[in-house]
């Protein structure tokens, strides 16, 4: 398996652009959404099914009424790649689908 393609600086900035709401942190891109604690756990099982087709993975956690989605590549040395966003597309789509507000 080839070790993904990190983003340069400048492609990292467009592809954020692209994603309202989510936010980089360090060598990860972060997003948290507010719903019932129940309907996290829902949403974490929905967003760890599309993990598995699309084989990326998103660090998640989940607090009272909240739930985060960190994403980085580690295969590429913790560095962002084009894989992190076609990922937290997803979990937007997901969210949204799920009536997740976006915080």
């Amino acid at each position: 398996m080839a070790v993904p393609e990190p983003l340069s600086e400048d492609t990292i900035t467009e592809r954020l652009a692209q994603l309202p709401g989510w936010t980089r942190d360090g060598n990860a891109i972060t997003r948290t959404f507010a719903h019932t604690y129940h309907e996290t756990l829902h949403l974490a099982m929905y967003v760890g099914a599309k993990a598995r087709e699309v084989g990326h993975h998103p660090d998640i956690h989940i607090t009272w009424q909240r739930i985060r989605f960190d994403i980085t590549t580690h295969d590429a040395g913790d560095r962002l790649t084009r894989a992190d966003f076609d990922l937290a597309a997803h979990i937007d789509n997901i969210a949204e689908k799920h009536g997740a507000t976006p915080v």
